[in-house]
């Protein structure tokens, strides 16, 4: 009896999306990235804080209400403190100045050992970046991210 109930358990099948645009990334395939790689992208933090549910934190920032910089501020806190590897489709890879044949290895790994595998220097982007080169990127996704969009 035990014998069949083992047999009879199907094996989750291991799935993902793009961390980003939420579009399923067929097995094998993607780009893994560490929250370092992808809070350092002007590119990134332009499409965040331009998406319809931050617009108007965007708008605001650059009409000088705080309450705008503010909300903003915990965006970029939201995103440069996830502790897992994000996965990313071909449609934004290029978003990130990043080694794409590394970041297309670490996702064949990450497929190949069932979602465990986290490349060098995953976490938090404050624990794996430079001081300067966090507040840098801070700067940019909170005070300039945007600011050809809003009129």
């Amino acid at each position: 009896m035990a014998l069949l109930s083992f047999l009879g358990k199907k094996k989750k099948e291991l799935k993902a999306a793009c961390q980003i645009t939420k579009e399923p990334i067929e097995v094998g395939y993607g780009y893994l990235l560490t929250t370092s790689q992808v809070v350092t992208s002007k590119k990134y933090w332009d499409l965040v804080m331009t998406e319809p549910e931050t617009m108007s934190y965007t708008v605001s920032h650059f009409k000088n209400q705080p309450s705008g910089t503010q909300m903003r501020s915990m965006i970029f806190d939201k995103y440069a403190t996830v502790a897992k590897p994000w996965m990313i489709s071909d449609s934004i890879i290029n978003y990130f100045e990043v080694d794409k044949q590394q970041a297309k290895e670490n996702a064949k790994r990450w497929w190949e050992s069932e979602g465990t595998f986290s490349p060098e220097h995953t976490g938090p982007a404050s624990q794996h970046l430079a001081t300067d080169s966090f507040n840098l990127a801070r700067e940019y996704a909170v005070m300039e991210a945007g600011r050809s969009r809003v009129k």
